[in-house]
């Protein structure tokens, strides 16, 4: 994955801001053949009903949203984020369970006490059997065509 610093930085805001709830969202970019290029990230509510701390939940309706608002900027969506409140940084059974786009990055924060700390990325391999570690890549933001 490559991703400009202060994306990283967003996804490690927005999981102290919802903390000791899961956040989560999407990432927008394109896919290249050293991998997934974030551009831009699409924060989206955690619509899971309870243990909000230990689960979340993004509904098609936001997954149509963020696709939507992908191709408006001329991207994709390439992957998503979410937050590990007090704990590690590293899919759980859960994450690996509900996971179903190989090919997507797959980005976690690990929040320690409301302060951000360890943050992964990860793709899910073919099979869907398991994720792999991704590594991460810092880019500079792109120039602005404006």
């Amino acid at each position: 994955m490559y991703i400009a610093p202060d994306l990283l930085d967003a996804i490690r805001a927005h999981g102290a801001e919802t903390y000791p709830e899961e956040c989560c969202g999407f990432l927008l970019g394109r896919p290249t053949a050293r991998g997934n290029h974030v551009l831009a990230l699409r924060p989206v509510p955690n619509r899971q009903a309870d243990h909000r701390e230990r689960r979340y939940t993004i509904t098609p309706a936001d997954y149509q949203a963020a696709d939507r608002a992908a191709r408006q900027q001329g991207l994709d969506v390439v992957g998503f984020y979410h937050s590990h409140p007090d704990h590690p940084a590293r899919p759980s059974a859960t994450d690996l369970a509900e996971a179903t786009f190989p090919g997507y990055t797959y980005v976690i924060v690990s929040i320690l006490q409301g302060i951000p700390d360890a943050l992964t990325a990860w793709s899910l391999a073919p099979d869907r059997s398991r994720f792999d570690a991704e590594p991460i890549s810092l880019t500079e933001p792109e120039p602005s065509t404006r």
